[in-house]
């Protein structure tokens, strides 16, 4: 006779497809990773990621998620009585979070956990079952009815009803079509072979018939669990028609297909039948040997201690689960308070950290501005005391010039004109009285305005000999760099190429006032620690380049004409038929080049 274990095993697998896209609705935790496992029979991963899930940092609705995936792969690794204390905690927070139909399908994987366990007593079963008809019914949920009928189908083949059952299988197989839903109806096929095995009469014909139209869906849908059931009822079949070879064939393809669930009471079953049958056929040696796998394997399963387990589990379960439950909101309770407390003071603490750091960070700000406003002071100071000092000098030197140029015009160019009247004079009488040779005396007043010329030419010459207080363009620069960098806050660098020779008087000094200026705008706003001012004549042309490391500024938005200091230094520059550029980039430093022609 035919394993009753199998069909149960049959119902379990139909409601759990349906269950585990049912209950990973409406979830914050992502279960995809186990969803995949069970999709593709891979329990390792499926434990890896269970175990990944905090559990105690989850809202209760995915807790009870996580409840149901642990339940469920307990019952895929024959853990059936941890796998019915989960699934019942699972269904239990179902309830108190009002999910009742999350509650239901609990009740599916529960009822397929029970149907796997022998002689085991029925009642948690019948209420699981009578709890699930009632909902669909009022829901008018058919799909949930098609698996209640399953159910139903399959208790009436535990009670050796087959009309019954087959009548329960035929309402299905409308509803499934109805949901494109195929690999079901091959199901219905199985179920209704077995269904033939319990009528009256038994009909054998009909059952290796829906066996056969059930074969080809599990091989389309490559459901290898149930297609060894399958090959395993057909060799039943041949076995009751004494067809001994080929129900070993059978029952050997049925063995050779891989599955990943219920391995160790479907290898058993396996290998009872054939055991069996080759004890028909008399062949001893080969019964022995799946005996005693049959043993080994008997070794590795305990139905008894699950069974007893699960009665025990359940009865003290239901006794405690209030207690419990009061045990873990006052816990709860507690642990929100402690949190509560904890990020309050975290969050004061770190308020008041923040704004003592602040006040202490717009301290230092203050202090830092204070003080680079001072430097900035001190080194204007020092250029004004320089250009001060500079203008003195300059004074100086032109009152000691215009003395000078007087001292020589009055002492020197003043004589040689006295004497030149002279000799005009006496070329005038000797006109009419010519006492002297007309020509000597024309020669002395010749060599007299040479002389006279020479001396005027002597005193510009003098003249030219100075600029700035007479130090030349070269040293001034020199001077002003050095005086700044000894306020030891930036370090300015004179380079200098072909100067070997004076410029002109008046070109020297504005160019000294244009370097002047910009380097001042480079202590007042650039902020720079190094800079160099380049000055070098090459080929009748003064090329001058001012270099800082500060903190630069976007050139494009200057207007030259609207800067009162660039808009001066380029009007200056302008006037010398020079030219005048910027290039700046921001926290890169500025350059300033100007080209000056020297004619």
């Amino acid at each position: 006779m035919i394993k009753k274990k199998y069909y149960l095993i049959k119902f379990f697998i139909i409601s759990v497809a349906l269950l585990v896209t049912d209950i990973c609705v409406s979830q914050n935790v992502d279960f995809k990773s186990i969803l995949k496992g069970f999709r593709l029979n891979d329990y390792n991963r499926v434990s890896k990621s269970l175990i990944k899930i905090d559990t105690l940092s989850i809202s209760d609705y995915d807790k009870a998620t996580w409840y149901y995936y642990y339940s469920d792969y307990q019952f895929r690794i024959d853990k059936h009585d941890i796998a019915f204390e989960y699934i019942t905690k699972s269904k239990n927070l179902f309830v108190k979070l009002n999910k009742i139909k999350d509650a239901i399908d609990c009740n599916i994987l529960a009822i397929g956990v029970l149907s796997h366990q022998n002689k085991l007593n029925t009642e948690i079963e019948k209420d699981l079952i009578r709890e699930t008809e009632s909902y669909a019914l009022e829901k008018n949920d058919t799909l949930l009815l098609s698996k209640i009928y399953k159910r139903f189908g399959a208790k009436y083949i535990h009670l050796h009803n087959g009309e019954k059952a087959i009548f329960y299988f035929k309402k299905i197989i409308p509803i499934v079509k109805n949901l494109t839903d195929t690999i079901r109806v091959g199901y219905c096929y199985d179920n209704m072979a077995t269904a033939f095995l319990y009528t009256k009469p038994i009909h054998l014909d009909s059952t290796i018939y829906y066996r056969n139209k059930a074969t080809p869906y599990y091989i389309k849908y490559k459901d290898n669990l149930s297609l060894a059931y399958n090959y395993n009822n057909i060799g039943q079949y041949y076995k009751l028609k004494n067809q001994l070879k080929k129900s070993i064939d059978y029952f050997n393809k049925a063995d050779s297909i891989p599955i990943r669930r219920n391995i160790l009471k479907s290898k058993l079953l396996f290998y009872d039948n054939i055991a069996d049958t080759y004890k028909k056929l008399k062949d001893y040696k080969n019964e022995a040997l799946y005996l005693k796998k049959i043993s080994k394997l008997k070794d590795s399963i305990n139905d008894t201690q699950q069974n007893i387990a699960i009665s025990d589990l359940d009865k003290k379960y239901k006794t405690a689960e209030k207690e419990k439950q009061l045990l873990e909101s006052e816990a709860k309770r507690k642990q929100n308070l402690l949190y509560l407390i904890t990020v309050s003071l975290l969050l004061i603490l770190g308020t008041t950290i923040y704004i003592l750091s602040y006040q202490n960070s717009k301290r230092k700000q203050k202090l830092a501005e204070q003080e680079k406003e001072l430097e900035t002071q001190k080194n204007l100071t020092l250029l004004k005391e320089q250009e001060i000092t500079t203008i003195n000098a300059m004074v100086d030197g032109q009152e000691k010039e215009r003395k000078r140029i007087a001292e020589d015009l009055h002492d020197n160019l003043g004589s040689v004109l006295a004497t030149l009247k002279l000799h005009f004079e006496n070329l005038k009488i000797n006109r009419t009285k010519r006492k002297i040779n007309q020509e000597t005396l024309f020669n002395k007043t010749e060599n007299l305005i040479d002389e006279a010329y020479l001396k005027v030419r002597k005193i510009a010459h003098a003249k030219n000999a100075g600029v700035i207080a007479n130090q030349g363009l070269l040293v001034a620069v020199q001077m002003m760099a050095e005086k700044i960098s000894s306020a030891e806050k930036i370090q300015i660098d004179v380079i200098d190429f072909g100067l070997n020779k004076r410029l002109e008087n008046n070109l020297e000094i504005t160019v000294f006032r244009i370097i002047q200026e910009l380097t001042t705008n480079i202590i007042k706003h650039a902020n720079a620690t190094n800079a160099t001012i380049n000055i070098s004549l090459y080929d009748k042309n003064l090329n001058i380049i001012i270099e800082d490391d500060g903190k630069g500024f976007d050139v494009e938005k200057v207007d030259l004409k609207k800067g009162i200091g660039l808009s001066s230094i380029k009007t200056r520059i302008e006037h010398l038929e020079g030219t005048f550029k910027i290039d700046s980039t921001i926290n890169k430093g500025s350059s300033i080049i100007i080209d000056i022609p020297n004619s």
